[in-house]
């Protein structure tokens, strides 16, 4: 009797023909091969945050912006403090698309210094975040143990702490040693129009808002360590500096862009809250949120004064919440097709 697996063989040389072996033609390779373009990480993720129309929306709106913020002031025939006689309270015209306040100054102009200062207390404090942060996070996560243990315990007292309120007390306490020091020139001479609110925002980032990215940052670097390269490279003799330096955030890169990004408008409405409050910049400097403060002696007269930096202010925080949510939905390779 023939086994069942020597039919088959025997089937099978009895199905191959010599025509089986022909070159294979032009359309077939095409039908068997498919040609695709190498692409990078970065090349890829670019595709899919073009393929988010919301996203690249919200990219163009804070495109312009910036130029709104960082060119248009040039192209004004005022400027931010301009006093401008006979022009006090005009409603928006020609001459001054939004209107004057109180003083004469110009409106558009001064919501065009106020959303610089927004959108570089934004970038400037999400920067100290990255730095603080990342640091942070990757050293906790790569010693571990009671490292760890340890630096887990300051970000959870630190969380404890109410960063508001720490911001209206160094911005009392600073207050008068910051003005004596703008006062006397130097290196903090260039803050003196700012005044010693946006200091202490910058100081409170510094000691306070770095601990959620820090976190961040320890979940991926204790996921990371355990890769074979990293194995690779600690075997091979590279010192815990070069590890993080080289291994671990660069490949917690897409996860920093993303946090960072969305880090901006929480930096941008705390600025506008505190200036609203009358603890940001120092006047006659504008700001988004000084200038709301402004206009509610006369909102019911001129509610102007109080439409455009309030809408100035919603259209920034929504774009880069838009454009943050879309870069993370691209930066993510679990999300990936």
């Amino acid at each position: 009797m023939m086994s069942e697996s020597l039919k088959k063989k025997l089937s099978l040389q009895i199905d191959v023909s010599a025509d089986d072996f022909k070159p294979a033609d032009k359309q077939e390779q095409l039908d068997l091969i498919q040609f695709t373009k190498n692409t990078s990480y970065w090349k890829d993720a670019w595709r899919r945050l073009k393929k988010n129309k919301i996203a690249m929306i919200a990219l163009c709106v804070i495109i312009l912006f910036i130029l709104f913020a960082f060119v248009g002031p040039l192209l004004s025939p005022y400027t931010y403090d301009q006093q401008i006689r006979g022009d006090e309270n005009m409603a928006p015209c020609w001459k001054h698309p939004f209107g004057t306040d109180l003083h004469g100054r110009d409106l558009l102009v001064r919501v065009m210094i106020g959303s610089r200062i927004s959108l570089i207390i934004g970038i400037g404090a999400a920067l100290i975040v990255l730095v603080i942060g990342s640091l942070y996070g990757a050293i906790s996560g790569l010693f571990g143990g009671i490292v760890d243990n340890i630096m887990m315990r300051i970000v959870e007292i630190i969380y404890s702490v109410p960063d508001i309120l720490i911001v209206i007390l160094l911005s009392i306490v600073l207050k008068d040693p910051l003005k004596k020091a703008f006062d006397t020139g130097g290196a903090l001479g260039g803050l003196q129009k700012l005044g010693p609110g946006i200091v202490a925002i910058f100081i409170v980032y510094g000691m306070l808002y770095w601990v959620g990215m820090a976190r961040i940052v320890r979940g991926q670097v204790l996921q990371l360590k355990e890769m074979e390269y990293v194995n690779a490279a600690t075997a091979l003799g590279a010192k815990k500096s070069r590890l993080i330096r080289k291994h671990l955030l660069p490949n917690c890169v897409g996860t920093l862009i993303v946090t960072t990004m969305l880090q901006i408008p929480s930096a941008i409405f705390t600025e506008a809250f505190l200036s609203f409050l009358g603890l940001g910049v120092s006047a006659p400097m504008a700001s988004l949120g000084s200038l709301a403060s402004d206009a509610l002696d006369g909102i019911q007269s001129y509610p102007y004064r109080l439409l455009f930096p309030a809408i100035a202010i919603s259209i920034i925080i929504l774009a880069f919440n838009l454009f943050g949510d879309g870069l993370r939905d691209a930066l993510d390779p679990k999300l990936k097709k």
